[in-house]
């Protein structure tokens, strides 16, 4: 008879956990994104009949999006690694 050996595997995970401020800016990151999703869908329907958006407008929208996607990757929260053992 031949013996084997057993030998566990360690599978390790890597997550992250938000705090409360990193949560409020992917939450207003997301909101931001959506109300943009909007006003692409709004614009596109005007734009057949309107004026076209100003300059000011889309220094706006790139302005929010920077900052808000700036603050929601920076505050993307602590690494835990969670290890677990399989036989």
């Amino acid at each position: 008879m031949a013996l084997t050996r057993q030998v566990a595997k360690i599978i390790r995970k890597e997550i992250r956990r938000r705090g409360f401020f990193c949560w409020v800016f992917l939450l207003l990151f997301l909101g931001f994104n959506i109300f943009m999703a909007y006003g692409l869908f709004a614009g596109v329907q005007q734009a057949a009949t309107g004026p076209v958006a100003s300059e000011a407008e889309a220094a706006g929208r790139a302005i929010g999006a920077v900052i808000l996607g700036l603050f929601a990757l920076l505050f993307r929260g602590r690494k835990t690694l969670i290890e677990e053992t399989v036989e």
